[in-house]
């Protein structure tokens, strides 16, 4: 058999292996190496294949399409540093719990650790920020090794998909010469189907959660980030079975689309609230039930722990629970399902007042942010009025740092269909506008990019990808001129080298970028043009949205804000 046509056969056996496997996505970065495996996926019909030539953007690229799917997402690279820069992204779909199949082309083993050029150690590469890294055999005729391959990229998206989902790596050694016969057909696969269980507690598990949640007095549930494809229905019948407080990050997409009836049930200015003592102290619960990651807030976190609930039950998919306050009483290692709603709780123990303090606590927060944002004239104001003016059906990806604080603050409860997405894992502002494009290429919504001036900055790489495919995304950057998340922590009290270290202004604007790229360009510097600039009518595809704000009124108008909402909860309470 020709060198050539094992070669073929090796590369089309990988393809219809992971085509087998439901893969439908594929991000390639262009490179050498990697060619026989990037000639059978742009070749395969049953696949979309999307291209980055930055592998640190392609990675993020890649996450982003897997977020928006819940599918496992492949991603191919050349070896040597091509490889290290998908590290960033590998490192947030560990902690977000993403499934990406990376696949990293190599030098053949002879030519590893001898100085050959563009050659690296690449097996293990990403240690345990992978759930499961496997070095390929060489390409040969050897009859074990396309059943060994087979098998082991079904296992390899299995492990990628099963709860908690995340990345795995698979390093692919090639010798030259790296040139295949391209085929139209998938050769037939001899594996069939992977079956993962379904993750559910014990009966006795769910008979002591139940008779928790049936006895406790004043208790609340948290919902952060849920897991891809967490089916919201189920939670949703939760919250009418249970009738609890309900605190609902953003991250959750419980604050939107919230049905009717359930809406008395949402908290969803708890960062707010927690920022009274007096408040804390009239509502210290005995029973707190966590699902998802923990939230955004770093006020309510410390409000558990410091409360030390009775019962505190973090809900989670992976026996690695996350729980960074240290006072968890219970841990039920399980999926969100149906199981949650067959509890059989008819009614529960829940004081009426409890209830009652914290919806009157909400409305009265609620209040007060809805007041400021009709005058003010600062970020968080321009944020919420971003959230009105953003249309039904949309997708809005966040920034880590000040955007996902603001959406914290000023995205309330409503009816409205947004979704919201960001990068939580790792709470990193790399990568965050190749995310977002990767979102935006598998949906059929409007999608929006939320983002300070130094995340843009850090990725701006990531619009190279509008150069290969056709992105559809409206890119909003907050330009504060510099780092403004650090306004709000100690070192601004610091004087010296605060503005070197933390505030790393650049006095940059971004209207040659938007020219670079072919975007459509709007400047705002004043929030009373955001309404008649934002309803411009749109001419292309990319458009950037730069608003300029000042990072110390900001600053000033956020505990402004947070001092109002607490002289009206201690009004409310005296």
């Amino acid at each position: 058999m020709s060198e050539r046509k094992i070669l073929t056969d090796y590369v089309y056996k990988i393809v219809a292996s992971l085509v087998q496997a439901g893969v439908r996505n594929v991000v390639v970065s262009p490179g050498s190496r990697s060619t026989p495996l990037a000639y059978a996926f742009a070749s395969t019909k049953q696949l979309k294949m999307y291209r980055q030539v930055d592998e640190r953007s392609a990675a993020f690229f890649a996450l982003g399409i897997a977020k928006a799917t819940a599918q496992p997402v492949v991603l191919l690279c050349t070896s040597g540093t091509a490889a290290a820069n998908y590290y960033p992204a590998i490192v947030e779909a560990s902690y977000a719990r993403v499934p990406l199949i990376v696949m990293t082309a190599d030098r053949p083993h002879e030519l590893r650790e001898v100085g050959a050029p563009q050659a690296i150690n690449q097996p293990n590469l990403y240690g345990t920020h992978v759930k499961w890294s496997v070095d390929f055999p060489l390409p040969d005729d050897a009859a074990p090794t396309l059943p060994f391959i087979e098998r082991h990229l079904a296992r390899a998206v299995a492990i990628a998909t099963s709860a908690p989902s995340g990345p795995v790596h698979i390093n692919v050694p090639f010798r030259e010469p790296l040139l295949i016969d391209f085929r139209e057909e998938l050769p037939e696969a001899s594996f069939k189907q992977s079956s993962i269980a379904e993750l559910k507690p014990s009966v006795a598990t769910q008979q002591e959660l139940a008779s928790i949640l049936r006895t406790t007095k004043r208790g609340f549930v948290v919902i952060g980030e849920l897991a891809l494809g967490t089916d919201l229905t189920i939670l949703w019948d939760f919250v009418r079975q249970l009738k609890w407080p309900f605190i609902v990050e953003s991250l959750s997409n419980m604050r939107t689309s919230v049905p009717e009836d359930c809406l008395p049930y949402i908290i969803s200015a708890y960062d707010a609230i927690m920022k009274s003592e007096e408040f804390k102290a009239l509502v210290e619960p005995e029973t707190v039930l966590r699902l998802g990651s923990q939230p955004v807030s770093k006020f309510m976190m410390q409000f558990i722990s410091k409360s030390q609930p009775q019962a505190y039950i973090v809900v989670d998919e992976d026996p690695m629970f996350r729980d960074s306050t240290g006072v968890s009483t219970h841990f039920i290692h399980a999926s969100i399902g149906d199981w949650l709603v067959q509890l059989g709780i008819p009614e529960t123990a829940l004081e009426a007042e409890y209830l009652v303090e914290w919806q009157d606590a909400n409305d009265i927060a609620l209040e007060y942010i809805e007041h400021y944002t009709a005058g003010a004239i600062d970020e968080g104001a321009m944020v919420s009025r971003l959230l009105e003016l953003i249309p039904n059906g949309s997708d809005i990806f966040v920034s880590s740092s000040m955007p996902i604080r603001d959406i914290d603050t000023f995205l309330m409860k409503t009816t409205k269909d947004l979704r919201i997405f960001a990068n939580r894992g790792a709470n990193g502002i790399d990568g965050v506008v190749s995310t977002a494009m990767g979102i935006s290429q598998v949906n059929d919504r409007e999608t929006y990019l939320l983002i300070g001036d130094l995340a843009f900055l850090h990725d701006v790489n990531g619009l190279i990808a509008s150069r290969y495919q056709q992105c559809n995304m409206t890119i909003i950057v907050m330009n504060n001129d510099g780092g403004g998340i650090f306004s709000y922590l100690p070192q601004s009290t610091v004087e010296a080298h605060y503005e070197d270290l933390f505030g790393t202004p650049t006095a940059l604007e971004f209207r040659a970028i938007a020219h670079m790229y072919d975007m459509e360009y709007i400047r705002v510097e004043e929030i009373s043009e955001l309404f008649s600039k934002f309803n411009i009518v749109k001419k292309r595809p990319l458009r950037l949205l730069e608003i300029f704000t000042d990072r110390e009124e900001n600053v000033y108008a956020h505990r402004a804000l947070w001092n109002l909402i607490n002289a009206g909860l201690k009004a409310w309470q005296s």
